[in-house]
């Protein structure tokens, strides 16, 4: 068991117990603490899909993601800063963390050239032509007015070879000095380091070193969850969160399912973020305590049972998984609403366990429990008192031809 504390000159950060490498801790920023070990739902153009910022804040979120790129074109960083900035215009008063932009940029490989200043690519949504540097991607993130910035880096591929791999470390590291030198500091924002170098330990131990010499708020681990498997990730992550600074928190970006949660909290990671709860929610794939379950299938059509027993969402306080699968089937919207409103209190409700867990010191015990629950599966379907079969599900054409009697 460890206590400490640390503050910077911008974000705060109290280390307040560990049992093994897992951290149980607390981010300190302009808009508010957040306790972790903590999972960001992602807001990509300024919203969580489905959910109104009060309903965010009731599943327990403390802190969301924006997506950099997507709000530099639409509606432009200038338009967000001339409304007071991201917390004003999209109603959110808590933390918000941006990322780079980097991410999305890279994955428009058809459509973006890169060299040492930069990133030109075009755009997805008209074509037009921009260029994204570290010093642009800083400057929009401070008009966004995001507590937690990020460098912008190159994501490097997988699978990579040794080679490649190590020529994207070296330039994402010249990128986050120059992202250092543009960041403008402020109490209560900071800026956080990307470590790069695929799946190679001595490169992810160069990209370490590098990042620290240069000095930051916090240390991300990036080029992850991109098909490398779970196994390695884990792997990446066992050579890698060792050599981070204990005194700043530590962030995994875009992982992603319990199960690597799970995982990675007991390899010493703090922060976490994913779109796989929302969209997962958006597409009728529910996580409960006991794995995931796809409430389109017709097993749950006579199902008088919630989604979780044990959960405390309105989907699984006030409905049955009979009707949340109507709605599903009939093409309702209050169906995504309500499965992404439960997938994020699930997440919330498990970063919540696993805070606790720590907290009592018993981690590995809970962290144990968690795991094995989550590999029972889904409770058998109950027998159908009707034998009815499954009705159809609702596709567009159906929907847009049945306005005129739409009640």
């Amino acid at each position: 068991m460890t206590e400490s504390s640390t503050t910077s000159t911008g974000l705060g950060f109290d280390l307040i117990k560990t049992d093994g490498m897992a951290r149980r801790g607390r981010l300190s920023t302009a808009h508010g603490d957040v306790e972790t070990p903590a999972f960001m739902p992602v807001g990509t153009v300024g919203t969580v899909k489905g959910m109104m910022p009060g309903s965010v804040r009731e599943t327990g979120a403390q802190i969301l993601l924006g997506n950099t790129y997507h709000l530099m074109l639409r509606p432009t960083a200038e338009r967000v800063a001339q409304f007071g900035g991201l917390h004003k215009f999209m109603n959110w008063s808590g933390p918000i963390l941006t990322d780079s932009g980097g991410f999305q940029v890279m994955s428009l490989s058809d459509l973006r050239t890169m060299n040492e200043d930069g990133v030109t690519f075009k755009s997805h949504l008209d074509g037009r032509r921009h260029h994204l540097t570290p010093e642009r991607s800083m400057r929009i993130q401070h008009l966004l007015d995001s507590n937690v910035t990020m460098c912008l880096d190159e994501c490097t591929p997988f699978p990579a070879t040794h080679e490649v791999a190590d020529k994207s470390m070296r330039m994402s590291m010249r990128w986050a000095q120059r992202s250092r030198d543009a960041f403008v500091e402020r109490p209560g924002y900071g800026l956080f380091g990307i470590v790069q170098g695929g799946v190679y330990p001595d490169l992810r131990a160069d990209s370490v070193k590098a990042l620290t010499d240069i000095g930051f708020d916090g240390y991300a681990v990036g080029g992850l969850a991109v098909g490398e498997g779970q196994q390695m990730m884990f792997d990446v992550l066992d050579v890698t969160t060792p050599l981070l600074a204990a005194d700043r928190p530590r962030y995994l970006m875009g992982v992603g399912r319990p199960g690597d949660i799970i995982g990675a909290v007991r390899r010493g990671v703090d922060m976490f973020d994913c779109v796989m709860p929302t969209r997962s929610g958006r597409t009728g794939q529910a996580f409960v305590r006991r794995g995931v379950l796809n409430i389109r299938n017709a097993r749950h059509a006579h199902d008088p049972r919630p989604l979780d027993e044990d959960c405390r969402c309105p989907a699984c306080r006030e409905y049955s998984r009979g009707y949340l699968h109507h709605l599903f089937r009939a093409g309702e919207m209050l169906g995504p609403m309500l499965l992404t409103w439960h997938n994020l209190t699930y997440y919330q409700d498990l970063m919540a366990d696993l805070r606790r867990a720590i907290e009592d010191g018993c981690f590995e015990q809970r962290a144990a429990e968690l795991e094995a629950g989550l590999a029972l599966g889904d409770h058998p379907a109950l027998p159908d008192p009707l034998n009815l079969k499954a009705a159809p599900e609702t596709d567009k054409s159906e929907e847009d031809s049945s306005v005129a009697i739409d009640l």
